[in-house]
């Protein structure tokens, strides 16, 4: 038996009992297709079996089961130390990428103190802490490019991931599983969440009356938006661009006499997101970028986009409505409110946090590479197409 397996095989792969058929039904001039029949399998993996695991001591590669068992055997011991562990530069890379706080332009750490570690997932509606959190698909696609004459310099996404979940691995622990995007400490499917409609929706603002040219996203300047809610009706306007994946997170801070005012119905919205409040805060946000840039919105069907008439009479922008529960037609925003519950976890106080500190998180976003750039990071292709605006067109948005 494969010390390497398990006692009770899987499927996938031949047992002592398999290769003895195999060697019996070989003797009988059985050839690869009849034997694949009688074993339930693919012919090439008997081939591969033939080819690989015979006897190598005479000229003729003859097929016995206890050689071919030994080969199998011999084969599958890996006494290989991890990378991560042999390799220290890597592993402080890895480390860095994956765990490094957020820091303020003077180096200090931002953001909550992390909570206890206590083996399970992520503490459900707690803070986390602020890291840079690339994934190991980020981190093993982006060393090829940082460190292009060093092989040493090399990971798959696999081997990370195996050294965060695989007891006794080594090189990173299990608690910077909570580092990762959904801070699970086991791999599990993903969940998505459903928006609703609402009336102010019009047949002009429908996403079908969006211009084409959004949608293969080669024109920079048509973005996606929603809210991310958190504690007490805070939130924060989470802004991305379809096509260079720039994000932009609009602080919305709650209004004078919120929570002394008693709430009334059609009353003054408090909560910092009310039509008008949401609107004044887009105009901001967009207005110092140039025309070019600021092509359409997308949004889903949130009350809060109510005055998106008037938004759109201010600085020239238009605004479109994702169909009713259809959250993958705004699947860049979607993706990036995923992204950013590691930094504002469901059930949190969003208000706390001040604008420098949530533009920390957007630069940390935008400075991660990302797979559909070609491992470029968004913060480097926007830049790129502010470069290529005319220069009298373009304003500050530092």
């Amino acid at each position: 038996m494969n010390p390497q397996l398990a006692p009770t095989l899987s499927g996938r792969y031949l047992s002592s009992s398999d290769r003895e058929d195999i060697a019996l039904w070989r003797a009988q001039d059985c050839g690869v297709r009849e034997i694949a029949r009688r074993l339930g399998r693919s012919p090439s993996t008997i081939s591969r079996e033939l080819r690989r695991n015979a006897s190598t001591r005479t000229y003729r590669l003859d097929y016995r089961a206890s050689t071919a068992q030994w080969h199998a055997e011999r084969r599958a011991r890996r006494p290989k130390t991890a990378k991560l562990i042999t390799n220290g530069g890597l592993r402080d890379y890895v480390n860095d990428k994956l765990s490094g706080h957020v820091r303020s332009v003077d180096g200090d750490p931002l953001g909550p103190v992390g909570p206890v570690w206590d083996g399970k997932n992520k503490p459900h509606r707690e803070d986390r802490e602020w890291v840079r959190g690339w994934s190991p698909q980020q981190i093993a696609k982006r060393l090829p490019i940082e460190f292009p004459d060093d092989p040493t310099m090399r990971i798959s996404h696999e081997a990370i991931y195996q050294a965060l979940y695989v007891p006794n691995r080594g090189g990173l622990t299990r608690q910077q599983a909570w580092h990762l995007r959904r801070g699970r400490t086991k791999r599990t499917p993903r969940a998505r969440t459903r928006q609703q409609a609402w009336a102010h929706v019009t047949d002009a603002t429908t996403l079908k009356r969006r211009p084409t040219e959004a949608d293969d996203r080669k024109v920079a300047g048509h973005w996606e938006g929603d809210l991310i809610i958190g504690l007490n009706r805070s939130a924060i306007a989470t802004l991305i661009d379809r096509t260079t994946r720039f994000a932009m997170l609009v602080h919305l801070p709650r209004q004078k006499g919120y929570g002394l005012v008693k709430p009334t119905k059609n009353g003054p919205a408090l909560a910092g997101y009310g039509a008008v409040s949401m609107k004044n805060a887009l105009v901001r946000t967009f207005e110092p970028l140039p025309a070019d840039l600021r092509r359409s919105l997308t949004w889903d069907r949130g009350k809060e986009m109510s005055a998106h008439a008037t938004l759109t009479q201010e600085i020239g922008l238009s605004v479109y409505f994702a169909d009713a529960k259809s959250p993958w037609q705004r699947g860049s925003n979607e993706h990036l409110n995923g992204l950013l519950r590691q930094y504002f976890p469901k059930g949190t106080d969003i208000s706390r946090w001040s604008m420098p500190e949530i533009q920390a998180v957007a630069d940390i976003i935008n400075n991660r590479p990302r797979g559909v750039l070609g491992w470029r990071t968004p913060a480097e292709a926007f830049a790129d197409q502010l470069k290529s605006v005319p220069i009298a067109t373009v304003a500050s948005i530092g």
